[in-house]
């Protein structure tokens, strides 16, 4: 009967180091950010159906661009576009015609870009009025994308 309660500790012994291990390789990578999934998504700008975001870059000094397509079916006006909390407006176009671009620029003053080669992640908040009507209407969209070095 001892000899069976020894086989079983020692296997018990065996896999408990076996999963120790497991767990100490597991926790460096997560330590060292080999298992971040950040790294690994793609760059993305989102806004709302009707309103592509065909391109867009941010800068290590503290600038965005945002190229944005109207399909909405109708022309756009008093378009003001705001990313995240880092206040003012961006400058470009504030009419968009069916089917056409606008370039933003944005002067992301307060907030933290990061180096070259970082995520930045913020909202987009769009906001608009269609086909000449005076009903505003505010949407909010994402950016993820790499900084680049200036």
């Amino acid at each position: 009967m001892y000899k069976k309660a020894q086989a079983a500790m020692e296997f018990l012994m065996t896999y408990g180091w076996a999963i120790l291990v497991v767990l100490v390789a597991i926790g460096a990578l997560a330590y060292f950010g080999v298992l971040n999934p950040s790294k690994f998504l793609p760059s993305s700008c989102v806004v709302t159906p009707g309103i592509s975001c065909d391109d867009h870059r941010v800068v290590a000094d503290g600038s965005a661009t945002i190229v944005l397509r109207n399909g909405v079916g109708q022309d756009l006006s008093s378009v003001v576009i705001k990313v995240g909390g880092c206040g003012g407006d961006a400058t470009g176009p504030t009419t968009i015609a069916d089917g056409s671009q606008g370039t933003y620029t944005y002067a992301l003053a307060a907030c933290t870009v990061g180096a070259g080669g970082s995520k930045f992640k913020a909202d987009l908040n769009v906001s608009y009025a269609a086909g000449g009507s005076s009903v505003t209407h505010k949407k909010v969209g994402q950016l993820v994308t790499n900084v680049e070095s200036s």
